[in-house]
């Protein structure tokens, strides 16, 4: 394996903006990095185990069942601009505090199966850095600790990165340009996924 490359890789694919990152930044500013820790668990445990689970085998199901694969595209599209939705439109009190709470450890997980980038990323990781034999298995799970160790702190900048302009957003209006600003990003990571979807139904 060329562990070089898959580090670079699974850096390059965590820290560039994406579905995760602007949700994390955006629990960051609004409920702080104590109350955003599941949050951020979910996401940095539950990716790695969503590459185990592709790697070895679920990602199989799709090319025995395409439309398995077509359905959760659009499940996963209609849900993330659901939360755009909910980021956009979060309730900002005078104290800069947002109402409701933030994501739990099980819904960070979750979340990483209905994510269009987080499956373009386990799908790719584990078809281009693998090779078929003997190690496959122990090859996919190197894979899945090296997006845990690498990963991690990727998603910690974006969490401190919100958590950070708190102090400085103190105007409430400021937190809700931000809450949709946010939001925006969330619908741009989608536009290649609504491109595809929108080609594959006109075909």
């Amino acid at each position: 394996m060329e562990y070089l490359a898959i580090i670079a890789f699974s850096i390059t694919a965590c820290v560039t903006p994406g579905p995760n990152n602007a949700m994390i930044m955006a629990s960051g500013l609004n409920y702080g990095i104590r109350r955003s820790m599941p949050h951020y668990l979910g996401i940095i445990l539950g990716f790695p185990t969503m590459v185990l689970a592709v790697g070895l085998g679920i990602a199989q199901i799709f090319e025995v069942y395409p439309v398995m694969h077509l359905v959760l595209k659009i499940a996963g599209a209609a849900y993330l601009s659901y939360l755009a939705y909910k980021i956009a439109t979060a309730p900002v009190s005078e104290s800069n505090e947002s109402e409701g709470n933030p994501f739990t450890f099980l819904q960070a997980a979750a979340f990483q199966w209905v994510n269009p980038k987080a499956w373009v990323l386990a799908v790719g990781a584990t078809v281009t850095y693998t090779t078929l034999g003997d190690g496959y298995v122990l090859q996919v799970i190197t894979i899945g600790l090296i997006f845990l160790v690498f990963g991690a702190p990727c998603i910690m900048l974006w969490l401190w990165g919100g958590a950070s302009l708190k102090s400085i957003m103190q105007n409430p209006s400021t937190v809700r340009i931000f809450n949709i600003t946010m939001a925006l990003l969330l619908i741009a990571s989608l536009v290649p996924v609504f491109i595809e979807l929108y080609q594959q139904f006109i075909a």
